[in-house]
């Protein structure tokens, strides 16, 4: 089954800023924008993926792009993104920069989990911060938060992703209550398992999974529907949806560190 949302560019303004974009369900967003003739601004660290995307994206629906290698975990990347594009009427903002750092929690350095921090909590509240001011200003838009059925409650082995894709739930609900009488569109979407490089990176196989991971293409296509629609927020896939509303969240918590325990279990 072919997956993909279309959004009314006259609602949201030509230009879309995706950032994640080199791969998984940022690529994916990238494309079914294209599909709905947004010119893309794509960033991410890895600017010769981005280009090639871009490329792509371009010749088949014959959109600009403009490709930006940036490290979110840089203090200072928001300023290198505002000369990049402030001459662009960006009206809808993707934010799904992020990755997995998964292990026991004693047993990974606390570099390591700051810059976790700093990518997840401390840019995506950087972005919706300053691209919200810049929304409001230009009278209305979009601004679609990324973050996880994993912030619903605590995960073992991945605690302080959990946490953060917490904070995007908790930040994304709020301002789609704050930001509405500007006009400004705010969706927060809670992908489950998702088969992506970034499911991959933490040794999880389809066959570890109670149920067979979403595709990035039915994942942003859902995402796309529920901003749409003006949802605040929207758990990907109706499986993940009935087991997020039935199981209390304690059990959860047990249950997926019973999964992915096994497999921590199993490498060492």
């Amino acid at each position: 089954m072919a997956y993909l949302t279309k959004v009314d560019k006259k609602r949201f303004g030509q230009w879309a800023l995706v950032t994640g974009a080199s791969s998984g369900i940022g690529k994916e967003f990238a494309r079914q924008l294209a599909a709905s003739g947004f010119d893309l601004v794509l960033v991410a660290r890895r600017v010769n993926l981005l280009e090639q995307l871009g490329q792509e994206l371009q010749k088949k629906y014959g959109i600009q792009y403009c490709a930006i290698g940036l490290d979110l975990t840089d203090a200072n990347f928001i300023e290198t993104l505002e000369n990049a594009t402030r001459h662009l009427d960006i009206g809808l903002v993707v934010s799904g920069a992020g990755t997995p750092v998964p292990g026991e929690f004693l047993d990974i350095e606390r570099d390591v989990l700051l810059k976790g921090v700093q990518l997840k909590i401390v840019a995506h509240m950087t972005i919706a911060h300053h691209f919200g001011k810049r929304l409001v200003e230009r009278g209305g838009g979009g601004l679609l938060l990324i973050s996880s059925t994993g912030g619903l409650q605590g995960i073992p082995y991945v605690a302080n992703n959990a946490a953060m894709e917490a904070y995007v739930l908790s930040l994304g609900e709020a301002l789609h209550i704050e930001l509405k009488s500007s006009n400004v569109t705010v969706t927060t979407l809670l992908p489950g398992p998702t088969d992506t490089p970034a499911m991959q990176s933490m040794g999880l196989t389809p066959d570890d999974l109670p149920m067979k991971p979403m595709s990035p293409q039915q994942c942003v296509a859902e995402g796309l529907a529920a901003l749409n629609a003006n949802r605040a927020t929207h758990i990907a896939g109706r499986m993940n949806r009935l087991m997020a509303g039935i199981l209390p969240r304690s059990l959860s918590t047990q249950l997926n560190g019973i999964i992915i325990g096994k497999t921590f279990a199993g490498k060492h």
